[in-house]
């Protein structure tokens, strides 16, 4: 298993605890993503899914609905992403990107990967769960930021940047640099 196999595997599960944890209550509370209720987050994260499986030529298959099973249509999107990472010929598969040419194991990466540190908060925050993330992935996601360049703020990506309180520790700081206010 590759580093951002093994990365997509856990960021995955995390996400999907949160998606598990959900009470059934909550699920049209508003989220910190401007006009998204708490599903909405999660039909976003399993359409993307589909999505860069579409930029190699590949499909998700016959996924769950989120409105009827957000837990089970985001355990199926998210199999088939994993089943492609952990094998070398389709995780290697290039295409022509937004960002150039890359690979989907490189795709997933860059943007799946952050996009589940940041929409496992996005959830929590909605839902009323634990918000802490874990440190390593804040580090990693505030890292990986740096190859989206100007496109970060472009709509629809990340919010203006906010400016945290002084003192605030890490997770806040990367938060409030994707626009978010956590505090």
């Amino acid at each position: 298993m590759s580093d951002i196999s093994a990365r997509y595997a856990r960021l995955s599960e995390d996400f999907a605890a949160t998606v598990a944890a959900v009470p059934a209550d909550r699920w049209s509370a508003e989220s910190p993503c401007d006009g998204w209720n708490a599903r909405d987050v999660v039909r976003h994260v399993v359409d993307t899914q589909g999505m860069f499986l579409g930029l190699v030529g590949r499909e998700p298959g016959d996924i769950p609905s989120v409105d009827e099973a957000p837990r089970a249509a985001w355990d199926a999107a998210r199999a088939v992403v994993q089943a492609d990472l952990d094998d070398p010929d389709r995780a290697n598969t290039e295409f022509d990107g937004f960002f150039g040419r890359t690979t989907f194991a490189e795709a997933v990466d860059r943007f799946l990967n952050f996009d589940l540190v940041v929409h496992r908060w996005d959830l929590a925050r909605a839902t009323g769960q634990g918000e802490r993330l874990d440190p390593e992935d804040v580090t990693w996601a505030h890292g990986a930021t740096a190859a989206f360049g100007p496109h970060m703020r472009a709509e629809g990506v990340c919010g203006p940047e906010l400016t945290p309180p002084d003192g605030s520790d890490a997770q806040t700081r990367f938060l409030a640099f994707v626009g978010r206010r956590s505090w």
